[in-house]
């Protein structure tokens, strides 16, 4: 992250002191030199698995910062590509940075909470979006992707098993999470992003309650938990007629 490539921690310090919104403008020119794009790997998986569920005709990438998720969607969509993100620098980014394929791609600056779209999709996409949103925020959040879903279209969102309690993942995340706390409480704007907001369960029952009918299916390229479980699963919520 500190590479000559990468932002400085003064660039990192001044945007953690933003709102999201600005935070993301500051960040965009080095956000894919930073461990906080989703990696090639994730996507390459998520790709992978829908593409045995499609083909789609129409996606969209929920929260699209650069542009990452737009290359799963090239890969499985047919007919056009959006991205959709609020914040106008990582936007620019996008568009630089994809290039034109066959499939028309689009990027719309909008709220992921107010989507400026009709069901006009057959396959919703996000990658890490979660915690930039408050447990409170979900059924706004999950319904807004409802919305913009024509009936029988696919909601998927890859999820990772939590880091367990010994480990120095898991310590990390929860200290990032709770200096992230202390700093919303003493300053403002807030900028939100917690790592560990969502239990597993409480997304499945909020996408319910949304009117999907969810499957998950397990991701075998980042192996099994001790326990004999996936480290890492596609959620696969469908609108129902």
């Amino acid at each position: 992250m500190f590479s000559p490539e990468g932002p400085t921690v003064r660039e990192l310090a001044v945007q953690a002191l933003s709102s999201v919104e600005r935070g993301y403008d500051l960040l965009a020119p080095k956000f894919d030199r930073t461990p906080f794009r989703t990696p090639a790997s994730v996507l390459d998986a998520v790709a992978s698995l829908l593409e045995r569920t499609g083909p789609y005709d129409d996606g969209l990438d929920l929260c699209c910062g650069t542009g990452a998720g737009a290359d799963v969607l090239a890969r499985v969509c047919r007919r056009t590509v959006t991205g959709v993100d609020f914040s106008a620098g990582m936007l620019d980014v996008a568009r630089a940075r994809v290039p034109r394929t066959a499939v028309p791609t689009e990027w719309v600056r909008g709220d992921a909470r107010a989507l400026p779209f009709t069901a006009a999709f057959d396959l919703v996409v996000s990658f890490g979006a979660l915690g930039h949103f408050l447990p409170a925020e979900l059924p706004v959040l999950f319904g807004q992707a409802h919305a913009v879903l024509r009936p029988g279209g696919v909601f998927a969102l890859p999820v990772f098993a939590p880091p367990p309690p010994r480990s120095r993942a898991f310590w990390t995340l929860l200290g990032f999470d709770a200096v992230m706390r202390v700093r919303n409480a003493v300053w403002r704007p807030p900028f939100v992003m917690y790592y560990r907001a969502y239990r597993f369960g409480d997304v499945l029952r909020e996408l319910e309650r949304a009117g999907f009918r969810v499957e998950s299916f397990a991701l075998p390229e980042f192996g099994e938990r001790a326990d004999g479980s996936p480290r890492a699963r596609l959620i696969a919520a469908r609108r129902l007629p």
